[in-house]
């Protein structure tokens, strides 16, 4: 339904095509609202349920939603922890989409609903018409489970499914656009009423500058935080957004799309016995092998597939019994701190021609970096937090794919190709008056300055609590003079570091945190909210295991009391992470 035209040989003036202009355009959008509201009263309803950590599976989500509407149905889109497992019956056309934390787990907005679907007396599917499509990275083993046990699950409860499941790799644009296109007409068979809207609104909507089509920004700032003399190199990013029409909000990630070394290019290329001067087909077009690997491949993490092809290859022993013994944490063990190049200078009698070699690469992907300003506050510039990636092993030196980028590649005259993941589960809370407890060690600390800066520009009243470490605090104390500002503002109530390394005993966030669980417990009974950011794999589980440890001694709970009490916080969105 378009906006009525009038043409230009119309015999109006100027001051009564404008009036006329305004008045079509208001009944025009009457029109498509009314119609959209009785459309939608009769028709199918799909819900649309995604578990998301990041913010690319209700990203996606509200793609199938526009593409529902487009084929006349009435989508609800639903973040997982919005959701009783004894809603999902009353479910009858169910898309799931949802992405894979750490090793094979659920996202953070999906584990009570997940738990709550996998218990004996879970309800009754029958009736239900699903499908699931699945967001991973297959440099993991558990590539994929969190979709796998759901499309699993729905089945074993009685759901009947639509389509087959799509478990699609972090290049997954594509492939998910096809599979929608697959699945929403399915949704849509039989439906007897559809809603009317307008089609285009959707569309309109998306940004000028996304995954697909990043925006050139200009680097403004890269500022070493960490002292010469420390054993880590963290610096401050501030990148120029300027006139690209985007915003962000404090909470959201900035993707950068990185370009490869240059000498770890020539390096692999000699690896290889090729010049570079190759002329090779990316997307159906022929470029320069050396280009190739500079800009479209991953290079550094080597494939699985490149792992097998070296061991079948090579023929050596350790290697192939490794993988046929399909131990995945010695093949771990074996493949930590290697990277390609650290492969084929080890077996140098494996020959790849150029074609071969960049079959077994994945694509190079953007790296995505919590934002430490808050949009409010720097509505044309975003500042990030970095620790630069570099390590000695197995005889060379190792450079992180985008961390050594930005330190040491990118400069103000080359644009750096930026665009903006939404996360709208990692938000500054909505009462100003609330608690805010955040632990975030190291970079982790990134988009708590972000919050910090938005709760100063709005005036917030409530009270703010920030656990801080790092190794040494003489070397690693970034944003140090920030901080004690904050303080002294008031604008921080609260501070506890933790300098792991300044004593003989290491001390971590944890540990400050159980030295203060009383007030912790306060703080979340006056309705506060409890913010991670950081590693996934130690300290964010040492964090939960200090918040249930905390909430059960000070709250007086049990065990099982405690871990309610944790989930009815993640429901409400009062324990949220950001980890990685």
């Amino acid at each position: 339904m378009k906006t009525p035209f009038i043409p230009e040989i119309a015999p109006f003036s100027d001051s009564q095509r404008a009036w006329l202009s305004g008045f079509f355009t208001g009944m025009h959008s009457h029109m498509l609202h009314s119609a959209a509201s009785m459309g939608a009263g009769n028709a199918r309803v799909v819900h649309i349920l995604f578990g998301s950590q990041t913010g690319n599976a209700e990203s996606l989500a509200h793609e199938a939603a526009a593409k529902a509407k487009s084929h006349g149905l009435a989508p609800q889109v639903l973040s997982m922890d919005k959701v009783d497992a004894g809603q999902l019956p009353g479910m009858k056309y169910l898309l799931i989409i949802t992405s894979t934390y750490g090793e094979g787990e659920m996202p953070d907005n999906a584990e009570v609903l997940w738990r709550a679907a996998s218990v004996d007396d879970a309800p009754s599917l029958e009736g239900v018409a699903y499908a699931v499509l699945a967001l991973g990275d297959t440099s993991y083993d558990l590539f994929c489970q969190a979709g796998k046990d759901w499309d699993n699950r729905l089945e074993a409860l009685g759901a009947t499914r639509l389509f087959e499941r799509l478990d699609c790799d972090v290049d997954f644009e594509a492939a998910a656009e096809n599979w929608l296109s697959e699945v929403i007409p399915l949704l849509a068979e039989g439906a007897e009423t559809v809603a009317v809207v307008d089609v285009d609104e959707a569309a309109a909507a998306k940004p000028a500058y996304n995954r697909k089509h990043p925006f050139p920004a200009k680097l403004l700032v890269n500022r070493l935080l960490t002292a010469e003399n420390s054993s880590k190199e963290t610096r401050h990013y501030e990148i120029s957004i300027a006139g690209s029409g985007l915003n962000y909000q404090a909470g959201d990630a900035l993707c950068v799309v990185p370009v490869n070394c240059p000498e770890l290019v020539t390096d692999i290329l000699q690896a290889i016995n090729c010049s570079g001067a190759e002329d090779v087909p990316v997307n159906g077009e022929p470029i320069l092998l050396r280009e190739a690997l500079r800009t479209h491949y991953e290079i550094k993490l080597p494939s699985k597939e490149l792992v097998e092809e070296i061991a079948a290859r090579s023929g050596d022993q350790e290697l192939n019994l490794l993988i046929a013994a399909g131990d995945k944490e010695k093949l771990s063990a074996y493949l930590w701190g290697r990277d390609i190049l650290d492969l084929l200078l080890q077996f140098p009698r494996v020959e790849f021609s150029a074609a071969e070699f960049l079959a077994l690469l994945k694509p190079l992907q953007h790296r995505a970096y919590s934002i430490s300003s808050s949009g409010s506050v720097y509505p044309d510039t975003v500042h990030l937090t970095v620790a630069s990636v570099r390590y000695q092993a197995h005889g060379r030196q190792h450079k992180g794919v985008c961390s050594t980028y930005l330190a040491d590649l990118a400069d103000a005259e080359t644009p750096v190709r930026v665009f903006f993941t939404v996360n709208n589960s990692f938000r500054v809370p909505a009462d100003d008056n609330a608690p805010m407890i955040m632990v975030g060690p190291g970079t982790g600390i990134a988009p708590f300055r972000a919050f910090l800066q938005e709760r100063q520009a709005r005036g917030s009243g409530g009270k703010n609590w920030l656990f801080f470490g790092d190794r040494n605090a003489a070397t690693d104390y970034i944003y140090r003079e920030e901080i004690e500002a904050m303080q002294a503002s008031g604008l921080l109530t609260r501070l506890d570091l933790a300098f792991s390394r300044d004593q003989a005993e290491k001390v971590y966030v944890q540990d400050r945190m159980l030295q203060h669980g009383a007030e912790i417990y306060a703080w979340l009974l006056e309705g506060g909210y409890f913010f991670v950011c950081g590693d996934a794999y130690h300290m964010a589980k040492d964090v939960d295991q200090a918040l249930h440890d905390i909430i059960r001694q000070h709250g007086g709970k049990s065990v099982l009391e405690a871990v309610d009490y944790v989930n009815q916080l993640k429901k409400d969105k009062r324990y949220v992470r950001d980890v990685y």
